[in-house]
């Protein structure tokens, strides 16, 4: 695959540019010369943080492997049809390999089975996919992920209290996962507290997970401790506990990072964000994929790692650059 002609290849991608408005950078102009390795990273989403930070990782590999890369993902997390359709044009467009965050683990199998009938294998990062077609998997473990936080929340609330959590999406595996870790953590190692609902959902954006939200704060006004699973869901919740007053009364863990989380973490009006490593799952993506196009040698199974941010450690310098990595190469 990395034998194709390249400029063939350019030709094609720059028409995908044309009709899908997508991200194509390479290393300093360095595309046009034959044999370059063009990667599609597929995630997604592309309106949060978490995405963003997934792009510079990638985008940092490909420039130390010289490689180029397409970024292309749906505006919502939760569309399906255009994530497969984005994945299909990759595919028409003779890349030499997709790195894939799938929002459904069944819907994305057919087009990953498409690639590997044409010989372009798909490395999946975030997120996963049934079936054995893809190449390696890199991301975090999102049971113990869950499980995590729900020992963060053991933790401050002393084993009792009244507890709320909110879902994101049925479809969406990750966040289930994290979900069913927090759950089963809290029910076996703090069977006193309290779960007040279980199984409500937020939806993809912040404003669905806001609704969400606030329609729980009204169902259950005694509430005293609340866990979300994602980053959208997070902030929708804290804006809805704002917004009554309760930022930093109601015990408040979430997931991932945003300049507006990590300030609420300061002020305590969050008592943890669960935090992952997705500038090293878009980093790793691409160093796998250009390490099996180069027949070299790779691990299939790449577990990114988590950790618990919380108001005592955030200014460790391990935790911070996880809160608040460094995505100036996406503006260079």
């Amino acid at each position: 695959m990395g034998n194709r002609s390249s400029r063939g290849l350019l030709t094609v991608a720059a028409l995908l540019l044309s009709l899908l408005g997508a991200s194509f950078t390479g290393c300093g102009g360095e595309s046009d010369d034959d044999g370059t390795l063009t990667i599609a990273v597929v995630p997604m989403g592309t309106t949060h943080e978490f995405w963003k930070s997934i792009h510079a990782g990638a985008l940092k590999a490909s420039r130390e492997e010289g490689v180029d890369i397409f970024w292309k993902g749906p505006l919502k997390e939760d569309d399906r049809e255009e994530q497969i359709s984005i994945v299909e044009d990759v595919i028409a467009a003779g890349v030499d390999a997709i790195v894939l965050s799938p929002m459904d683990d069944r819907a994305l199998m057919r087009p990953v089975t498409e690639a590997s009938r044409h010989g372009i294998p798909t490395i999946l990062v975030n997120s996963s996919l049934q079936g054995d077609l893809h190449a390696a998997h890199i991301a975090t473990d999102n049971y113990k992920a869950g499980a995590l936080g729900a020992r963060h929340m053991g933790e401050i609330l002393g084993n009792r209290s009244k507890l709320i959590i909110v879902r994101v999406n049925e479809a969406d595996v990750t966040c289930t996962l994290r979900e069913k870790g927090f759950i089963e953590t809290i029910r076996s190692e703090f069977p006193d507290i309290e779960i007040l609902s279980d199984n409500q959902y937020a939806g993809v954006t912040t404003e669905t997970a806001y609704r969400t939200c606030e329609n729980l704060l009204n169902r259950f006004p005694e509430v005293e401790a609340i866990f979300t699973p994602n980053e959208s869901s997070t902030f929708g919740c804290l804006r809805a506990l704002e917004d009554r007053g309760l930022a930093g009364k109601v015990r408040f863990v979430g997931f991932d990072s945003t300049d507006k989380l990590i300030q609420a973490l300061e002020k305590r009006e969050i008592d943890g964000l669960v935090i992952q490593n997705p500038v090293r799952m878009g980093y790793d993506g691409v160093k796998t994929a250009v390490a099996i196009l180069r027949k070299e040698s790779f691990e299939k199974l790449v577990d990114t790692g988590a950790v618990v941010a919380t108001p005592d450690n955030m200014r460790d310098p391990e935790i911070e650059s996880l809160l608040s990595p460094d995505l100036s190469i996406l503006d260079e």
